[in-house]
């Protein structure tokens, strides 16, 4: 099934705004329940200064329901597009940073290479 416009947008590659981080995503995945959450399942290879790349699969659990008709829309609004990526980005960025200190934030990730 095509990606609709959010989901691409949420599979767009970025560097984090320090420049320091930047997550190549090569592969997001939505998984839509009957309940109407959704989990992210993302494929990510993270891009360091002086380290080597990593990979990662990294899972968002998606459980806010006021964000589902910009996921399904074929043409949603963009700037609830643009609020969707911002809060995904900074829940991605939080893991990053938190995953070696926080057992939730450790199980949301693992580590392919």
């Amino acid at each position: 099934m095509a990606q609709t416009p959010a989901e691409q947008a949420l599979a767009r590659s970025y560097t984090t705004g320090d420049g320091k981080v930047t997550f190549d995503i090569s592969d997001l995945s939505v998984q839509h329940h009957a309940n109407r959450s959704m989990t992210f399942t993302y494929q990510i290879t993270v891009v360091r200064q002086g380290h080597q790349d990593e990979l990662w699969e990294f899972t968002l659990p998606w459980d806010d329901k006021s964000f589902t008709d910009v996921l399904t829309s074929p043409h949603p609004d963009s700037d609830r597009v643009e609020q969707l990526v911002h809060v995904v980005r900074t829940l991605l960025e939080e893991w990053w940073d938190t995953k070696g200190r926080s057992r939730q934030s450790a199980k949301m990730g693992r580590q392919l290479a």
